[in-house]
């Protein structure tokens, strides 16, 4: 079991950066995989990035590729995700998400079995 509160969202204007995190309580949190995820209204919610319970891998929307970055800080039971260069188009709502499965994708939501409440970020231009 785990329950997962993200914070950090905000306005931010074109070019400008952002750190979310996803604050994490229960059990045995390092050996969850998590995923930031976003949906825009109207639209299905999409994957961003991805971290193994490992930490040895990440992965990337192509959208996002070299202006984002995610992390965890198992001690602290937190993961991050650092976004720079934003762009009107990263707009939404941004959720985490977590999996205790070993054999998965991390851009498929169904891989995951916990989720956050959101954190809406917007950026404006």
């Amino acid at each position: 079991q785990v329950q997962l509160v993200e914070s950090g969202g905000g306005l931010v204007q074109a070019g400008g950066s952002l750190r979310l995190s996803c604050a994490a309580s229960g059990r045995t949190f390092s050996d969850y995989g998590m995923g930031w995820f976003r949906q825009a209204p109207g639209k299905e919610r999409v994957f961003v990035a991805g971290i193994r319970w490992s930490a040895l891998s990440t992965t990337y929307a192509d959208s996002v590729k070299g202006r984002f970055t995610i992390s965890r800080d198992n001690a602290k039971n937190t993961v991050y995700l650092q976004m720079n260069s934003l762009k009107p188009e990263d707009t939404a709502v941004y959720y985490c998400a977590a999996t205790q499965k070993r054999l998965y994708s991390s851009s498929n939501r169904y891989a995951y079995d916990y989720w956050g409440q959101g954190t809406q970020v917007t950026v404006s231009s």
